[in-house]
């Protein structure tokens, strides 16, 4: 099984950027636990960052018939982007959409996302862990043929 790994604008910047929010560790160091536990789990993961939304919405389409499913944390684009929902809904690409804060319990427009309509679940609030918790959950959605609680 293999499974892409996204990440959106300013998350280049974990480790440097809000570190009240957002802790010290870097993406590199996050992107370094995924693949311990990928090995652990015995799917290969493949990552990809951009702060360019277009770049982010090709990557989706390119991963049709290469990943069986998709983590990402689109960053501030969670709360924008109808192209990145877009991209997701159009490709049936099973996808977990994953937030190092809790995004409800910050500012308000913060509050909504325009992935969770089209992702098949979100885990948030959990820091770096989320991100595990998400490969974990991606990779229990495609081997249960995505036979989870709706």
């Amino acid at each position: 099984m293999k499974i892409l790994v996204m990440n959106g604008p300013n998350l280049n910047l974990l480790g440097k950027r809000e570190p009240e929010i957002y802790g010290s560790v870097t993406l590199d160091d996050i992107n370094k636990r995924i693949l311990v536990l990928a090995a652990e789990l015995g799917v290969e993961v493949a990552f990809f960052q951009s702060n360019h939304e277009g770049e982010l919405v090709q990557k989706i389409q390119d991963a049709m018939g290469v990943y069986e499913a998709i983590v990402i944390n689109p960053g501030a684009y969670t709360h924008t982007s109808v192209a990145l929902r877009d991209a997701i809904s159009s490709t049936g690409i099973p996808t977990v959409e994953a937030h190092i804060s809790n995004i409800y319990k910050r500012e308000e427009f913060r509050k909504h996302s325009y992935i969770s309509g089209v992702a098949v679940g979100q885990i948030a609030g959990f820091g770096p862990d989320s991100y595990l918790l998400a490969l974990r959950a991606a990779v229990g959605f495609v081997t249960t043929k995505g036979t989870t609680v709706q």
